[in-house]
């Protein structure tokens, strides 16, 4: 693939606001060379935000990589009702996309080629994203940059930004969600779900009256006293059966 900082010299035209907006209306319809031309007239943002990184022990043509996916991304999202020069947008969603890199890149260690692998298949995928009007498959960006889907498969996910159980989530006023509530709360739920099919199997085992007694007596929260009025027996009956099936119901759960 081109290196992204090989046009050295072909930047230095500026763009005019009218044209930049033009441009960034064909490229969101799909323009590929409205893209390839956006991209070209911009990378100059992307050099100077880069130049703040290079002493953090990463390689320039890396960071160019990233910061670059990011300008892809902010032409991509760009909407002139915001009122703001492209360029003024631009700038923040590129600085956030190399310091997600740089976030994230320490916490687990990735071989230099699984690295540049990754680099590689998230530029394809952002410029297949504007080509085709739509996410592009894996077999697609394979296609694009002369590796096999297994291999961006594998670099993919091992660039896939790591999280911790203790994220927030979402917050409200001053009660934060973490992940692990969120974690909890599903575990819970599938628990509740289990218990409940293993009710329902243990109570289709009983006998119809003992089944009766059970649903009146805790599902539809009536006293010993009105179910024996409606089974026409004694409310001694009725204690007596109700030890008897809940004894049951132990031992089958």
């Amino acid at each position: 693939m081109k290196s992204v900082d090989s046009t050295e010299g072909q930047d230095r035209e500026l763009l005019t606001h009218e044209e930049t907006i033009q441009l960034i209306h064909e490229a969101q319809n799909g323009d590929k060379s409205a893209m390839e031309v956006l991209v070209l007239k911009n990378i100059a943002l992307v050099k100077s935000i880069v130049k703040k990184f290079l002493n953090r022990g990463y390689e320039y043509e890396d960071l160019m990589q990233i910061g670059t996916i990011g300008l892809m991304k902010s032409i991509y999202n760009y909407d002139y009702k915001y009122n703001v020069r492209f360029s003024t947008y631009a700038v923040p969603m590129i600085m956030g996309e190399i310091k997600r890199f740089v976030r994230d890149d320490g916490m687990i260690k990735v071989s230099r080629s699984l690295k540049e692998l990754a680099g590689k298949a998230m530029y394809a995928k952002e410029k297949l994203k504007f080509l085709y009007n739509r996410e592009p498959t894996i077999q697609e960006i394979a296609d694009e940059i002369g590796s096999t889907p297994e291999e961006i498969i594998q670099a993919m996910e091992a660039g896939r930004p790591v999280g911790s159980i203790y994220d927030v989530i979402y917050e409200d006023d001053d009660n934060p969600i973490l992940m692990i509530d969120k974690i909890a709360s599903q575990e819970n739920h599938v628990s509740t779900v289990i218990d409940k099919v293993m009710l329902k199997e243990a109570l289709e085992q009983l006998e119809e009256r003992e089944r009766t007694i059970i649903i009146m007596r805790y599902f539809q929260d009536k006293t010993q006293s009105e179910i024996a009025k409606v089974l026409g027996i004694s409310q001694v009956q009725i204690s007596r059966i109700e030890k008897k099936v809940l004894a049951k119901l132990r031992e089958m759960l």
